[in-house]
């Protein structure tokens, strides 16, 4: 031990004994640019908390000249992500490309040379997941998601760790920020969707692809990750239900917010005695939820517990420094297991296989908004009402509003009891088709959280 004198007497010079972690990066774009910038404003804090230090040794981009905002020794860079994998100076491997094919390989070459990894991938998790858990598994290497969900938010450590003790009942999340964004603009300034989206896009709130936030895919890859972690098997993509907010009309919002509910794009997952249900759709909410307020671009997460009850995980679930916060907490966590030696501490996902099976579609149940265009003549509700009864949907209340001038159709608002999906879709497809209907009906759930 060495010891250094001070004016109060003596101490020990922790840093000249602290041992240090070289990390490589996998993509400079905003997230890895990101992590660097929390590295050097807060290394130190984190040195003194966990007693290591992370040190970011290799970057790799093909893009190493446009300016990122943080200065980087130049010397580390490099366009082969391969030659980072294999750099022995690398003890932790950060995935941040993005996308699916590439991810996937350096993380598979990562794994498989015994190099722990943190990554942020949550579409090649969902997608890959079960290739990606054995392989780590196998060669003993740590695999951390933390920024795949919610960004910033904790869920996934909440889930792996805080909540071992509980059997999860049920999460629901509103897990999309440009989706989020879009529904509290078209609610508060009545504005269509397509001039909402397109302002978001010159914010930088929505890509300029936006397909996978806006129709649903970006929240279903995340409801598949955590159902995956609270129901300890990898549930498939294609078993998740998903519809999103694409070309929703402000009349929905406002009829909504009428019946005391507000319209969010929800991502639900529970457990039933014949399986899981996981599915992604806009869901009237109610508003005196505490998920009803969740606004603008910001994320929420409800966890039901058998024992804990209910928990919630609010914050920012995208962003820069938000998502290499939840990036740089699993390099902290992967680097006091390399210095213990205690590699799969935690698992990247336990395969208890507690329920193990998905619940069909067809058999999901759910209260339902029905906004339907009828007639404005004698009669016209009864029919509807039966086609409903004779599907086994009970009517709980009804809106109706007048024609607008000239129209002969009037808006009808219908809130049904809960009902099996399958019933849902042959009423709609029987009354759809009647002469008395002047356009599709809008079908939404509506969630009590009951």
């Amino acid at each position: 031990m060495i010891l250094r004198p001070s004016e109060e007497g003596f101490f020990f010079n922790w840093n000249e004994h602290m041992k240090t972690y070289g990390v490589g990066i996998l993509g400079f774009g905003t997230v890895g640019a990101g992590v660097i910038e929390t590295l050097q404003l807060n290394g130190d804090l984190i040195a003194a908390r966990t007693g290591l230090r992370i040190e970011v040794r290799r970057v790799a981009d093909l893009d190493l000249d446009r300016d990122r905002g943080v200065k980087v020794d130049p010397s580390i860079f490099t366009r082969d992500a391969m030659a980072v994998i294999d750099d022995p100076a690398v003890d932790i491997v950060v995935e941040l490309i993005g996308g699916v094919k590439t991810a996937r390989e350096v993380i598979l070459k990562a794994l498989r040379a015994g190099k722990p990894v943190v990554t942020a991938n949550k579409a090649l998790l969902a997608e890959h997941g079960d290739e990606l858990y054995a392989v780590a598994d196998e060669s003993s290497a740590d695999l951390y998601y933390e920024a795949s969900v919610c960004g910033g938010i904790p869920v996934i450590r909440s889930l792996r760790e805080g909540l071992i003790a509980n059997h999860i009942e049920s999460m629901y999340g509103i897990m999309n920020g440009t989706c989020n964004y879009i529904l509290t603009r078209m609610e508060q300034e009545n504005l269509p969707f397509e001039k909402v989206l397109a302002d978001a896009q010159t914010r930088g709130y929505a890509e300029a692809e936006p397909s996978l936030d806006i129709d649903g895919i970006d929240t279903a890859h995340k409801a598949a990750i955590l159902a995956s972690l609270a129901y300890g098997f990898p549930v498939p993509m294609e078993a998740v239900h998903v519809e999103g907010i694409r070309g929703l009309d402000p009349l929905d919002l406002r009829y909504a917010k009428e019946l005391g509910y507000r319209i969010k794009l929800l991502a639900q997952i529970r457990h039933h005695a014949d399986g899981i249900e996981v599915r992604v759709c806009p869901t009237l909410v109610p508003l005196g939820h505490m998920l009803a307020s969740v606004s603008g671009t910001f994320n929420a997460l409800m966890v039901r517990g058998d024992v804990v009850g209910d928990t919630l995980y609010y914050g920012r679930g995208a962003g820069r420094l938000p998502t290499a916060s939840a990036v740089v907490s699993d390099l902290a966590d992967v680097a006091r297991n390399l210095a213990s030696s205690s590699n799969l501490r935690v698992p990247a996902l336990v395969r208890h296989g507690e329920y193990g099976k998905m619940k069909k579609l067809e058999d999901l149940e759910s209260c339902c908004y029905l906004r339907m265009s009828l007639k404005d003549h004698p009669c016209v509700l009864a029919q509807v009402a039966q086609v409903l009864g004779e599907n086994g949907i009970s009517i709980a209340s009804v809106i109706q509003n007048k024609p607008g001038e000239g129209c002969d159709y009037a808006p009808v608002i219908v809130v049904t009891h809960r009902a099996p999906e399958k019933k849902f879709r042959q009423a709609l497809r029987i009354i759809d088709a009647l002469d008395v209907v002047g356009a599709r009906t809008i079908r939404m759930a509506i969630e009590d959280f009951e």
